[in-house]
């Protein structure tokens, strides 16, 4: 990351005409909470961009994380804090602070992930050696308007993206906060663990006057320009970060922006009891990711031990819930949440799955924490580059900030709840999500008949016929699920007749199998939830305009636009609406591990991601059950026989308007 020169430079601030200073407003304009705010200039109840980007000030501090030393070197550990502010506040003025930290700015290491291939072979010669910055640096930080996709942020101006364009001219700090063990910090990397969450906190604590902060000389340096309110937003890590530092309840924080980010490690490296790959990234774990990010000089000698410590501590045998995931779980901490939340991800994300965030977003709700939710058809994506919704995104989360950092009264929490995106660009404002009037609507699988394919109805079906299935692990979960009217040896598929109007899901589906186990040697039980018929659907992928929209003030290197992107469609007879998985050893914890009788016939219940989807009318709700999910569990040995009971099993879909909505 580059550094730079502070110059000050004293400027008159002109209001251009109908923009009064906060000061003028009437009385009660303002919430009590802006007490400690400056007097911003506002029009149409929103900050105004009247300051200059180009003529902001940076600044590089060195802040100290007290009472964290994760390299035992003897000191307390340092993040590297790039401040941009308006060049106002060399001369009074103060102001709130937006943050991002990340532990990605200095670029990763190539670090190769764990074999997932357990017999030995690899048929599909998987690539195991992979950069997942280079894969995710243009959802995290946009597709800059003069610029290509393959630009390195690593060597790109640290200010990369539309934070200071935007925000910096409307009397805003933007901060980027290096994070342990990465880039110019010191300590290491954990992934997940609270010396990552001391990093930015600490980052926190000084722009209110409670850390200590340095500048390359070693000279103390004191926020005295800032308002001590911080709001933290991010993609990814950069969004897992402000779910942590909100769980400390540190006082400061006013407002996050978690996108597309963790709120437990082990639903991200970890599914009920199994080891499971986050999408697209077959056989990452917790130490590969440390490893990766670990870009501090001496790294090896710093925390060469502790990277070894994480790979043994956790556990690809067994995949149990442990202490290690534990303390990487910002869930238990939940109740300590004072910052407002307002929550994004995709609805198309493997990689950091849903339930990352419908779980984050339950807990916050029956805590009554302030937040709001935008769900989109996307998969690990920004919504900010989306081109027919950035400029919605770009009003909500201005008045965002303006209400939580500023305190300005701008109704943005008397708007709806929830936006959520149900088909490709089809957007809708609800007072809640799961969507009012949602309920459990309950189906029951019935064996197939004269050598097809089951059923799947609302009535549970008599007798006690046993199908069964052979485990493979060379086949993907979609090849498996595409033929709706093939039987096949490797799964087993339940369709409902076609529905006669469109039916909205909303939430998490939930499965129960009555299934034996004989042979081989996986462990695993795969559900997928299918939408059989043919349509134009979005799977995640979108696709780049060509022409530039600009969106706030520009500089040499940094013009302030960006190319937006729209959904890429495909049509296909169907699409895996979502699907979940089991250790079956797992069946009654996620932290025990209890062997099996072979033959024996069991319950086993577990959750699907949860989503939110409309089934039209023709079309056909289906249930798929396999073993291995070649994309995301290991891959043992094929040969396991999996028997199942269907008039013992079903599956529980929430259902706007339950029952009667499913035809």
């Amino acid at each position: 990351m580059n550094r730079w020169k502070t110059v000050i430079v004293a400027l008159a601030v002109t209001l251009p005409s109908g923009v009064l200073p906060a000061a003028v407003l009437p009385a009660g304009a303002l919430p009590a909470a802006a007490a400690r705010s400056a007097a911003p200039p506002i029009g149409n109840g929103e900050t105004q961009p009247i300051y200059s980007r180009a003529d902001a000030l940076t600044e590089t501090v060195f802040v100290e994380v007290a009472g964290v030393d994760s390299d035992a070197d003897g000191r307390p550990d340092r993040v590297a804090v790039d401040i941009m502010r308006p060049k106002e506040t060399a001369s009074g003025l103060k102001v709130p602070v937006i943050m991002e930290a990340s532990p990605y700015y200095a670029g990763g290491n190539d670090v190769p992930n764990h074999v997932v291939d357990l017999d030995g072979s690899d048929p599909a010669g998987m690539e195991y050696r992979r950069n997942k910055f280079n894969d995710l640096r243009d959802t995290m930080f946009g597709v800059d308007g003069d610029q290509g996709l393959d630009v390195n942020r690593a060597a790109a101006p640290p200010f990369r993206g539309y934070y200071d364009n935007y925000f910096v001219p409307r009397g805003y700090a933007v901060a980027l906060v290096e994070n342990l063990g990465s880039g110019r910090a010191t300590g290491c990397p954990t992934t997940g663990l609270d010396n990552e969450t001391a990093g930015p906190k600490a980052a926190i604590d000084w722009l209110n006057g409670r850390a200590r902060g340095f500048d390359a000389t070693g000279n103390e340096i004191r926020a005295d320009w800032s308002t001590g309110n911080v709001g933290m937003i991010g993609v990814s890590y950069n969004g897992t970060l402000p779910n942590a530092v909100a769980a400390t309840g540190v006082k400061g924080l006013k407002a996050i922006v978690p996108i597309a980010a963790i709120s437990s490690w082990y639903d991200y490296y970890r599914a009920n009891g199994g080891v499971l790959a986050p999408g697209g990234y077959q056989g990452e774990d917790a130490d590969v990711l440390a490893r990766y990010v670990l870009t501090r000089e001496n790294a090896t000698q710093a925390c060469g031990a502790l990277m070894d410590r994480i790979e043994r501590d956790q556990d690809r045998v067994t995949g149990d819930y442990s202490g290690f995931w534990d303390r990487r779980n910002y869930l238990n901490d939940v109740n300590k949440v004072r910052a407002a939340v307002f929550l994004v991800h995709g609805l198309n994300d493997w990689n950091v799955k849903t339930k990352q965030a419908v779980q984050w977003w339950d807990a916050l709700a029956k805590r009554n924490v302030p937040r709001k939710i935008w769900l989109h058809q996307g998969a690990h994506f920004n919504p900010f580059s989306f081109a027919g919704r950035n400029t919605e995104w770009l009003r909500q989360l201005h008045r965002w900030f303006d209400f939580h950092l500023y305190g300005l009264r701008n109704g943005i929490m008397d708007e709806p709840q929830a936006d959520v995106e149900s088909g490709p660009g089809q957007w809708a404002q609800h007072a809640s999500w799961p969507l009012p009037g949602t309920r459990d609507a309950r189906l029951h699988l019935a064996a197939g008949k004269d050598g097809r394919n089951g059923t799947l109805g609302a009535d549970r079906s008599r007798g006690h016929t046993v199908e069964s299935f052979v485990d493979q692990s060379t086949r993907t979960a979609e090849r498996l699920a595409e033929n709706a009217e093939a039987v096949d040896p490797n799964r087993l598929a339940y369709l409902s007749g076609p529905l006669t109007r469109d039916a909205r899901l909303s939430g998490t589906p939930e499965i129960s199998v009555r299934a034996a186990f004989k042979g081989g040697r996986s462990p695993y039980l795969t559900a997928l939830l299918v939408d059989y018929g043919t349509d134009a659907r979005a799977y995640g992928d979108v696709v780049y305009g060509d022409i530039p929209v600009c969106y706030g003030q520009g500089v040499p290197g940094d013009t302030g636009c960006a190319r937006l992107a729209e959904h890429a469609t495909v049509t296909a007879p169907y699409k895996i609406i979502t699907r979940g998985w089991l250790d079956v050893r797992n069946r009654d914890s996620a932290s025990r591990t209890e062997l099996l009788r072979e033959g024996r016939f069991y319950d086993f219940r577990f959750d699907l991601q949860p989503n939110d989807y409309v089934v039209k009318a023709g079309h056909r709700i289906g249930v798929v059950l396999l073993s291995t999910d070649r994309d995301f569990t290991l891959r043992l040995p094929p040969g396991t026989g999996v028997s199942v009971d269907p008039a013992s099993s079903s599956v529980t879909l929430p259902v706007v308007g339950g029952h009667r909505a499913l035809g």
